[in-house]
């Protein structure tokens, strides 16, 4: 079986695609797999590094109003689906998926139009515009929540949740803050602005950590994205906090394994992605969450308002994120036990560990009508 995986950008695109992969290695051992991104994405460093073939079209998303660049983008996504085509050809998939990010456009239009069978994995509660086009030439939609369904035809999607790696099931509290050299009997706080990393989340940060130094009863991980860390570290050191000196505060510039972070902390402080939404529900963890104000659809927000809804998380509007704001919330979720718990267990009831396999099913089953 030949399958062709597509997902671009950000980690929250791309973890989940490799997690349906792993799952489906598992079910189909001598499955061969084609992954197609971006030379600008994550994926270029990501999917080299899990062994998997790579290799790239070249587009991007346009701009909301008529610029020179949208006309040179214009151009080179005309290029990038006669590329797409070339590899689908080439390729000779039994199915393929898409996972998020404008490269799947030009892959998953270019199979259903060779009638190749086809799902695009949608993560968020508000779809983007490419997977709503998408939507009318797939074989299959499988929805990462429910709220998402009534944007698709009802007749092709499916509510699996959204997939997982297994390693943030796995992964322990003892060796989460072993790795990390924290200490597993304190509470924990992750702090995260996604894969590339959040400014407004790590200026806030800042005045956190200032107050925090002080008080080693609580651990602070802080990720702050690779492109953000040297100023991140520079804005404590002119606040007075030298990390050397507080073992209790560690900030990082990305994690490979976020899987052993996530099991070592009480509560997050994240932006509202969808992955890391449902990394974090299935290990109930409750969270404060500050969505990206410029997702498309707003579909952070309505990601976000979903899970405080449920009692899950607590929200913090971009506009609204300062250090007292921020610091506000910490103080009280952190200082009321009950509370924190019973987030908790809200956190834990809308977590669907069983996605990956549920959404790698999906996949063989359209697969195999397809080689009828």
């Amino acid at each position: 079986m030949n399958i062709i995986v597509s997902g671009g950008g950000t980690g929250g695109h791309i973890y989940p695609a490799i997690t349906i992969i792993r799952t489906i290695q598992q079910r189909v051992p001598d499955a061969r797999f084609l992954y197609v991104g971006t030379k600008r994405g994550l994926e270029a460093d990501i999917i080299p590094k899990e062994g998997l073939p790579f290799t790239t079209v070249d587009i991007q998303g346009f701009e909301r109003h008529l610029t020179p660049e949208n006309l040179l983008r214009a151009g080179r996504a005309m290029i990038g689906v006669a590329r797409a085509a070339r590899i689908v050809r080439r390729f000779h998939p039994d199915v393929v998926i898409g996972t998020g990010g404008y490269v799947c456009g030009p892959i998953l239009l270019a199979a259903s139009l060779m009638h190749i069978p086809t799902l695009i994995q949608e993560q968020n509660v508000v779809p983007g515009i490419t997977n709503k086009i998408l939507a009318k030439f797939v074989t299959k939609i499988a929805a990462g929540t429910k709220e998402a369904m009534r944007h698709f035809p009802q007749e092709k999607v499916v509510f699996t949740g959204n997939p997982i790696r297994s390693e943030v099931l796995s992964a322990q509290r003892e060796e989460g803050a072993a790795a990390f050299g924290l200490d597993p009997a304190k509470l924990t706080v992750l702090v995260s602005g996604g894969s590339r990393g959040a400014r407004a989340i790590n200026r806030a940060m800042i005045g956190v950590l200032s107050h925090a130094a002080p008080h080693p009863e609580v651990q602070f991980l802080h990720v702050t994205g690779k492109n953000e860390y040297e100023d991140v570290c520079s804005r404590l050191q002119k606040a007075g906090v030298d990390l050397a000196k507080y073992p209790h505060i560690l900030v990082k510039p990305y994690l490979y394994n976020m899987p052993q972070a996530m099991a070592a902390a009480d509560l997050a402080v994240f932006r509202a992605g969808a992955t890391g939404l449902a990394e974090l529900t299935a290990r109930g963890i409750p969270s404060i969450l500050i969505p990206y104000p410029y997702a498309a659809e707003n579909h952070q927000e309505h990601n976000a308002r979903a899970l405080e809804e449920a009692g899950a998380a607590r929200m913090i509007l971009n506009k609204d994120l300062t250090s007292e704001t921020l610091s506000a919330v910490l103080t009280e979720l952190l200082s009321e036990p009950q509370k924190l718990r019973d987030m908790a267990l809200a956190s834990k009831k809308m977590g669907r560990p069983q996605a990956a396999a549920d959404i790698a099913n999906l996949v063989l089953e359209i697969a195999r009508k397809g080689q009828r």
